[in-house]
């Protein structure tokens, strides 16, 4: 994880610069200036890696949050969360900074940016939660008044009535839009400077040691039935548990990579998820039926080797799921009653949504036909697909499933999707899987991108998402993991994966 600017990383010996122009791009002219030398020279804040404080860059809610408590020498709190602030925020949260619904304690909105109005609100609680203000001053005086939201009322009054928080040239506060690092150092000063005793920052003693976060992996004997508690997948103990594992290229062309000898190779390096790729189109269950009997072997055979194993209605060229809705609503009647009591069966409803679709229009109606159809026999994990295939998370955020243990699937390859998609899932906050993803390019080719992908790795295994890495097969492309011609009925020796399957194994 790169650095952040406002570090929660507590040391014997603090690496911060000794005065803010020790930063590259902060000048003694800027308006933030003192702001920044103050925070920096006290402690409570560092830049990055290069020298850099990006005065224009967006703060998020964890690095508000954190450089708040450090000021006030708040105690971290034991966390089960594995992201580097959970400590310090659950400790706002239990000084009432803030309220449960506006950052969650589960974690998956830590690092979206932050609104003013709600920054605002955290800052004054912390410095100054008995100033009051003039509501009439302030709504005559803020010109976009009327857009901040009831809750903060208060906190915004008391803000600008004693000089905390000023409208911009126009006289807005932009309550609802992100504030900047070096607005967040201004606001910060001026609230700590006008409670006094600003002193430079020692670390306090956590109240109990952080403990580790537990995610487990293992088979289906070892974690039963799955189900989804806010934007986690957890097993019937109600612990978080992670899937790691291979998906299948097209049935219809690597039948022989869906064996129970290459479902077997995979449980042998420490997969615990398969994923059946049965193509709708490109000569596959639409057009030729008789592929899912290749589907049906290969959910058994791994269920055989306690893997959970995905189902999936893989469209591609026909983009709309719509398109064979009720071909899909057949399909998946007869495999949710043939694996209804199973809990190894997760359902892929729509592999990649593309072309002219939406989500409003076209997947979600398309998912509101299929989810039913499914839960007249099982109340098993579904997974669901968005636009642009599998990529407009934001687009499904806005108008989500009112459904049960469903999660959104994401599809990215290292080559072409990076930072963005990644913020992408953290800002959606929803339940996300990703359940194809590859080390090449989105055409299978170029690369391997084994930087990129262990950021991707990284950015995974912190946030606890499940993955399905494309493809088992030994086709000729980056993105296959065995080598042309690689036996499977005998095991995968290292010699057999390629590159990219090398990397995938290990990571298992």
């Amino acid at each position: 994880m790169k650095k952040k600017i406002f570090m929660l990383v507590f040391m014997s010996v603090m690496l911060v610069c000794s005065c803010a122009y020790g930063f590259s791009d902060v000048n003694k002219n800027d308006w933030f200036y003192e702001n920044v030398k103050d925070m920096t020279d006290k402690g409570y804040l560092s830049g990055y890696e290069d020298g850099s404080f990006r005065p224009s860059g967006i703060i998020t809610k964890a690095e508000l949050v954190s450089v708040v408590c450090r000021i006030n020498s708040l105690a971290e709190k034991s966390s089960q969360i594995s992201h580097w602030a959970s400590s310090m925020l659950l400790s706002a949260l239990d000084e009432g900074y803030y309220d449960w619904d506006e950052i969650p304690p589960s974690g998956e909105t830590y690092d979206e940016p932050i609104t003013r109005q709600l920054a605002v609100k955290i800052i004054m609680k912390a410095f100054l939660p008995d100033e009051k203000g003039d509501y009439n001053y302030a709504a005559d005086n803020i010109k976009d008044f009327s857009q901040v939201d009831g809750r903060y009322y208060d906190s915004v009054i008391a803000a600008y009535s004693n000089g905390i928080v000023f409208g911009d040239d126009n006289g807005n506060l932009n309550p609802k839009a992100h504030m900047t690092r070096a607005e967040a150092c201004a606001v910060i000063m001026r609230a700590a400077n006008r409670k006094g005793n600003l002193k430079p920052y020692e670390t306090p003693e956590a109240t109990e040691a952080p403990k580790p976060v537990t995610v487990r992996k293992g088979g289906v004997s070892e974690n039963g039935k799955l189900r989804v508690e806010g934007t986690q997948l957890v097993n019937e103990n109600g612990e978080r548990v992670v899937l790691h594992g291979m998906s299948s290229h097209g049935l219809q062309w690597f039948p022989a990579f869906a064996s129970e000898s290459a479902v077997k190779v995979t449980a042998d390096y420490g997969a615990n998820l398969f994923r059946c790729a049965m193509y709708t189109g490109e000569g596959g269950y639409i057009s030729n039926p008789s592929v899912k009997g290749t589907l049906i072997n290969a959910v058994d055979s791994a269920i055989r080797q306690d893997m959970y194993v995905i189902i999936d209605w893989h469209i591609l060229s026909d983009g709309n799921p719509l398109m064979y809705a009720d071909e899909a609503a057949e399909f998946f009647a007869e495999m949710s009653e043939k694996y209804a009591d199973n809990p190894a069966v997760i359902y892929e409803i729509c592999n990649e949504p593309n072309g002219n679709v939406s989500w409003a229009e076209d997947v979600k109606p398309y998912a509101e036909k299929i989810i039913p159809v499914i839960r007249h026999n099982s109340d098993g994990i579904i997974l669901v697909g968005s636009p642009t295939w599998s990529q407009d998370l934001h687009e499904a955020a806005k108008n989500p499933l009112e459904a049960e243990n469903v999660m959104y699937t994401c599809h990215f390859y290292a080559g072409t999707h990076t930072d963005w998609l990644r913020q992408r899932i953290i800002d959606c906050g929803l339940p996300v899987f990703v359940s194809e993803w590859g080390t090449s390019a989105a055409d299978g080719n170029g690369g391997v991108y084994l930087d990129e992908a262990k950021k991707w790795i990284d950015f995974m295994n912190e946030r606890g998402i499940s993955w399905a890495n494309w493809s088992l097969c030994d086709k000729n492309e980056s993105s296959a993991a065995l080598v042309s011609g690689a036996d499977i009925n005998d095991g995968i020796s290292e010699g057999e994966l390629t590159e990219s399957g090398k990397f995938v194994f290990e990571n298992f």
